[in-house]
């Protein structure tokens, strides 16, 4: 089956997202060549400002925040994850694996020769950005995490995570803007909503994202989770700087900054918030926020 690609009429007079998209080739050994597509915005000279979106959306998420970045003097680079937004999307679910993400984000990243930039890592952004962080540490700069962590499933999967995940997978209809309209305090508008789904016209494009929970290593014994804990384990020697930008609903939580806030050096001495006012999907919540605590963050010195 034919790698699918989402007609560019999809996204036509999207609200509040009057970007320009832009393309590169990353390989992959079974497709040959795939294309992903992210969002360039504001100066080609300035410092790099990364934003790596979660489950359930894509760079749309960052359709605030890039113009609050942009006009402090930042450039905004926003991908799309294989299987989501503009970029290419596989024909099967089995053919998405957590390593072949790292993959191909880290393929993105030399394909457009970032080093030392800072990244916000939200959500699935964390689960690959630290992975990358530790493997390709010259990658990034400064670190900022948003409702994330580096699974490594110790402990395994709570059993809501598991049944959750079955229940997700076998949905006839997987709506994405839903998804992201439940994990708001301010519940979007329809037009919103409908721009989250606009890059699946229909359900055989939805392969990415409905795989993505199936691919969470959860038990120690996933290959991914092997080598996500050693990941973890260079990370213990981080010490660029880290930022933690979590929902305060979620503190104390498998999806809380504790055990980032343990574990890597470069987050002491940080000045660390909990955002209240704000769900899972923070970006959607506070985005003038995250965006001015990201700029102090990203203008101090090294």
């Amino acid at each position: 089956m034919p790698v699918l690609r989402t007609p560019d009429e999809r996204f036509d007079d999207l609200p509040e997202y009057a970007f320009a998209p832009r393309y590169v080739t990353v390989p992959d050994q079974r497709f040959g060549n795939l294309r992903m597509h992210y969002l360039d915005e504001g100066p080609a000279d300035a410092p790099v400002i990364l934003l790596l979106h979660g489950q359930g959306c894509w760079s749309y998420l960052y359709r605030h925040m890039i113009p609050l970045l942009t006009a402090s003097g930042f450039r905004c680079i926003a991908p799309d994850y294989v299987g989501f937004g503009r970029s290419d999307k596989l024909p099967s679910t089995e053919d998405y694996t957590f390593q072949r993400h790292v993959d191909w984000l880290t393929a993105f990243l030399d394909a457009l020769a970032l080093r030392e930039v800072t990244a916000y890592l939200f959500d699935w952004g964390g689960f690959f950005g630290l992975r990358i962080a530790a493997e390709r540490p010259g990658c990034f700069g400064r670190l900022v995490l948003s409702n994330t962590n580096l699974p490594t499933g110790q402990g395994g999967g709570a059993a809501w995570f598991i049944r959750w995940r079955e229940e997700q997978f076998a949905l006839p209809r997987f709506p994405q803007g839903e998804m992201v309209n439940s994990g708001v305090v301010h519940k979007l508008p329809p037009g919103i909503i409908a721009a989250y789904d606009a890059p699946y016209p229909d359900e055989s494009y939805k392969t990415g994202p409905r795989r993505f929970p199936m691919i969470l290593p959860i038990v120690a014994e996933d290959p991914a989770a092997i080598a996500n804990a050693q990941a973890w384990d260079v990370l213990a020697g981080w010490r660029k700087p880290v930022l933690t930008l979590y929902s305060a609903a979620f503190a104390g939580g498998a999806m809380g900054p504790e055990r980032v806030l343990a574990h890597l050096p470069g987050a002491q001495g940080q000045d660390h918030a909990l955002l209240a006012d704000a769900n899972f999907y923070l970006v959607e919540d506070q985005p003038e926020e995250l965006a001015r605590r990201i700029v102090r963050f990203a203008c101090l010195p090294g």
